[in-house]
């Protein structure tokens, strides 16, 4: 069977754009990616039924099942998924999640400190984008909804401290990776004096996208700024529709009885305890890879060489096991505590679907380069002051079509260091931290982005509801992030692109306030 490379083609763009296209306008994303993973299959075998057949049949398996051994990422990242929804419905019939409820209403008194909390608990737990997402989204849906805040509210404020954080934290899965993909171009270029961690936190006030979605998020919280959809959203949630009653929200817990017998302990000892085993997990595989390859132990790098998949899945295995042990020393009915073990597991199968499918449309994507396009776009007389603007452009672009992140990273931040390289040296930080930003933004938008399926998920949204709210603050973001690299290739001076930001930034918050006072 031959698979045809569509590196040099925009028929790479065709199977993205028809499933994002067809996600939003249909708003059924399972039919929408299956379209688009179809597509991509028919483009990569000329239309060929029978290996069309073939190839489908492949990348199905090898979601499970690939090279000889099974496919751990995505097998522990899916017992992660059950984990978790084994663990949230078990305090939720402890009665834990509706004694915290209770507990933070006598202490958090209002809307905006019920989201600033959020916001805080977002930027705490900085080690993982989905474990962010997940385990704070369990944690805070029981007090967003007493204050009859939408599921698609919950999801933006967890997404927008899911990658942001992540991706200018060094001590993160997402810091460690760009730290190894930066150490290996310096020394490429011949750089290699230079400290990589360094170099990161050098990069962290050029990463504009994320320093003011952050802030962004934050004004959103205080001053109330639903715009667009998200106001009507925030509308129905005061009428007691926290969510679309038309749809089923990824994670929704089955109706289960809840304890009257429940403790704020109940919630904060499991997800406590699945905090900590997954931190010790992580850092513990870490060093055990330093130690295989005969490296002395330093934290940076053992999250460098850590294995998120299985920390995840062994950290939330303990952490069912601490709230199994809770439950049952509660007192709760054995056959009541099955129920919400198999109702838990249950409710994670809407996530896990559309999981699968965008994992199958990444390899679609993967195989037919799209990535490559996009990046060759790069190329031609494109004058160096406009370089990192160009290339925040063009990572957005390709993490918007691939749904990845770190693949857009893989792929963007080497090209950006040779053009850098090739026209302005001076340019290459802010390249790369252009390039950074330009992922996260793309990654916030993408409908096919495991870290928004997991932002919905964690929040119990209906996917295409957060995809659609939360697209006018990226925008937002987007555009006065665009500016202020413009500014700082011109002037070549970070401060100078921070000023511009934070002035359009301010101006932004002005002119949203007048509007919602207006309304």
């Amino acid at each position: 069977m031959t698979v045809i490379s569509y590196a040099d083609s925009a028929f790479s763009l065709l199977p993205p754009v028809v499933a994002i296209l067809l996600a939003i306008l249909t708003r059924r994303v399972l039919l929408s990616l299956g379209v688009g993973i179809l597509l991509g299959s028919l483009l990569l075998t000329q239309f060929n039924i029978s290996d069309t057949a073939l190839y489908l049949g492949d990348r199905v398996t090898k979601l499970f099942w690939d090279d000889g051994a099974l496919n751990s990422w995505n097998v522990y990242i899916l017992g992660f998924l059950i984990l978790l929804g084994m663990i949230t419905a078990l305090i939720t019939v402890s009665g834990a999640a509706r004694a915290f409820a209770e507990w933070a209403r006598q202490r958090i008194r209002c809307k905006r400190d019920a989201k600033l909390l959020t916001i805080f608990l977002g930027c705490v737990v900085f080690i993982d984008d989905y474990f962010n997402s997940l385990v704070v989204g369990s944690v805070c849906r029981p007090l967003t909804d007493r204050y009859y805040i939408s599921r698609a509210k919950l999801a933006y404020l967890l997404d927008s401290t899911a990658a942001p954080v992540c991706v200018i934290s060094p001590v993160s899965s997402w810091g460690a990776y760009i730290i190894a993909l930066i150490g290996g171009i310096l020394a490429t270029h011949g750089m290699s004096e230079a400290g990589h961690l360094s170099v990161f936190v050098e990069m962290i006030p050029m990463n504009f996208y994320a320093i003011f979605a952050l802030l962004l998020l934050i004004c959103v919280s205080l001053f109330g700024l639903d715009v667009g959809p998200m106001r009507t959203h925030e509308r129905n949630a005061q009428k007691g529709e926290l969510w679309d009653p038309a749809k089923t929200p990824p994670g929704a817990d089955a109706d289960l009885p809840e304890a009257d017998t429940g403790r704020v302990m109940g919630l904060f000892l499991p997800i406590g305890t699945l905090v900590l085993a997954t931190v010790y997990f992580m850092v513990s595989s870490g060093a055990n890879a330093l130690a295989a390859d005969g490296k002395p132990f330093d934290l940076i790098k053992a999250f460098e060489n850590t294995d998120v998949s299985s920390s995840l899945f062994f950290g939330a295995l303990i952490g069912l096991g601490v709230t199994l042990a809770m439950v049952l020393m509660q007192g709760i009915d054995k056959k009541l505590i099955l129920k919400g073990l198999t109702a838990g597991a249950k409710s994670m199968l809407p996530a896990i679907w559309i999981l699968l499918f965008a994992w199958t449309i990444a390899g679609v994507i993967g195989q037919m380069e799209t990535g490559k396009f996009m990046a060759s776009l790069a190329s031609g007389n494109i004058p160096f002051e406009m370089l990192p603007a160009v290339m925040f452009v063009l990572a957005g672009l390709t993490a918007f079509a691939t749904g990845t992140s770190w693949g857009t990273f893989g792929i963007m931040l080497p090209i950006a260091a040779d053009m850098a390289m090739g026209s302005h040296t001076a340019m290459m930080l802010p390249m790369l931290a252009s390039v950074l930003a330009g992922a996260v933004f793309g990654d916030h938008c993408s409908p096919i982005s495991d870290t928004t399926i997991l932002s919905s998920t964690g929040a119990s949204c209906p996917h295409i509801d957060h995809v659609v709210t939360q697209l006018p603050y990226a925008l937002i973001v987007a555009l006065i992030s665009l500016v202020g690299y413009t500014v700082l290739g011109f002037t070549e001076s970070v401060g100078a692109g921070l000023a511009t930001c934070g002035g359009l930034f301010v101006l932004s918050i002005i002119y949203l306030k007048i509007k919602a006072g207006s309304r």
